[in-house]
């Protein structure tokens, strides 16, 4: 292995492993929570604990379909995570069952991304076409694993003050 290889290797490892730590900081903090944390609002007027757990989930699993990893687990999360804003859907999944699906679908995720090797998360996503790719090549599958490790962390941060 050259030593150019060697760092392209080294560079997906390393954000391999930033997503991993990432998911596994979070499903501890999932796990710690209390079913009165989870359904409380992250500030005054803003989303439940629980709302964001569905919400991060249903990202996750879009990550099947966009790095080309093969159908989507739970595509239904869409309708009420995704495409609705928290509180107006009446009924949401309990929390030990999103629990279950975000433990279920990141085990997937970071088995599919250990195997790919550093060219293959320069190939494009599937969300981009061809023309735009060449005009664009860091639309890549490892842009979308950076835009989704920076996304958890996000609601991580949102998360972590309020359940304190």
């Amino acid at each position: 292995m050259s030593a150019a290889e060697n760092q392209s290797d080294q560079f997906a490892s390393l954000a391999v492993g930033v997503f991993k730590s990432t998911v596994e900081r979070t499903a501890k903090l999932w796990s710690g929570l209390t079913e009165e944390q989870l359904h409380s609002e992250i500030a005054p007027g803003k989303n439940r604990v629980i709302y964001i757990l569905g919400h991060l989930t249903a990202t996750a699993d879009a990550m099947f379909s966009l790095l080309g990893f093969g159908p989507r687990l739970h595509p239904e999360l869409d309708e009420i995570f995704i495409k609705a804003p928290d509180k107006s859907i009446a009924i949401l999944p309990s929390s030990d069952h999103l629990k279950a699906q975000w433990d279920e679908i990141n085990a997937a995720v970071l088995s599919h991304s250990a195997k790919l090797s550093p060219s293959e998360w320069l190939q494009k996503h599937t969300a981009v076409s061809e023309e735009d790719f060449a005009k664009e090549p860091h639309r890549n599958r490892f842009a979308i694993l950076l835009g989704r490790t920076s996304h958890l962390a996000y609601h991580l941060g949102q998360i972590v003050p309020g359940t304190k």
